[in-house]
């Protein structure tokens, strides 16, 4: 949400280039990421996990009423990048704004760079070992604090581009990033924790066509009940969902 409004501040009101607006829009969120670290997660690192969550909502609240006090609650237009019509299947009707080509190729450019960057750099191994385990992390000479903060300028950075991409197609407003990370939630849990590059786009992608396919048939105010639905059929099959989940069991 915080880098769909930022994008509409540079490209739209101030009318600067969009490329030039991407970018800081991207640097805007990995300064936020920053901030969100230092003013929410630090202060309560060593508590349980229930003060973290609160207080992350909290911040949410703030970050959601202080876009509301500057723009309202009329939903803002970003347009995309490149333009093409929608798509007619019989009666189902996507409108496109940014061109699938395009998505489709972020998705596998973005997919592709995460499983790179954390199976084959020395970064990535170092923030996986950090993940599992701090205070070895710490005896192995990694940089907890550090580790920790670039975690959460990358999921910043990499939650604000998600924004941006669904920005044309979603219109921007302040709920648009409740109902992205919901579904997101929904479409982890249907694929499982084991594989998150197959969860992702599997389960994902099966959610947007089983939604896509229900809306002519359904009244629209219930089409966000179809992602929970699904879950909740999956979870009958199988807990740890479609893909599952690899448990290690010391002896």
């Amino acid at each position: 949400m915080v880098a769909a409004y930022l994008m509409v501040v540079f490209a739209v009101d101030l009318q600067w280039p969009y490329w030039l607006s991407f970018l800081l829009a991207l640097a805007g969120m990995a300064l936020l990421g920053a901030i969100f670290n230092l003013g929410v997660y630090y202060p309560l690192r060593h508590r349980t996990f229930l003060p973290v969550i609160i207080a992350t909502i909290g911040a949410s609240i703030l970050l959601a009423n202080s876009v509301l006090a500057i723009y309202g609650p009329q939903p803002q237009v970003l347009e995309g990048w490149f333009e093409t019509p929608g798509i007619q299947l019989g009666p189902v009707y996507s409108r496109q704004p940014v061109s699938p080509v395009y998505h489709r190729r972020s998705r596998v450019v973005l997919v592709i760079f995460k499983l790179l960057f954390f199976e084959h750099t020395m970064l990535g191994k170092k923030l996986q070992a950090t993940s599992q385990d701090k205070e070895m992390a710490s005896l192995l000479g990694i940089s907890v604090s550090t580790m920790i903060m670039i975690t959460f300028i990358y999921s910043a950075v990499l939650g604000g581009l998600a924004g941006i991409l669904v920005a044309p197609v979603l219109f921007v407003s302040i709920q648009m990033g409740s109902t992205i990370a919901l579904k997101a939630f929904a479409a982890t849990i249907i694929g499982g924790f084991g594989d998150v590059a197959r969860a992702r786009l599997s389960a994902g992608l099966a959610l947007g066509i089983i939604e896509t396919l229900a809306r002519p048939t359904f009244p629209w105010p219930y089409k966000d009940g179809f992602a929970f639905s699904w879950c909740w059929c999956c979870f009958l099959v199988s807990a740890q969902g479609i893909f599952g989940e690899r448990v290690a069991e010391k002896a």
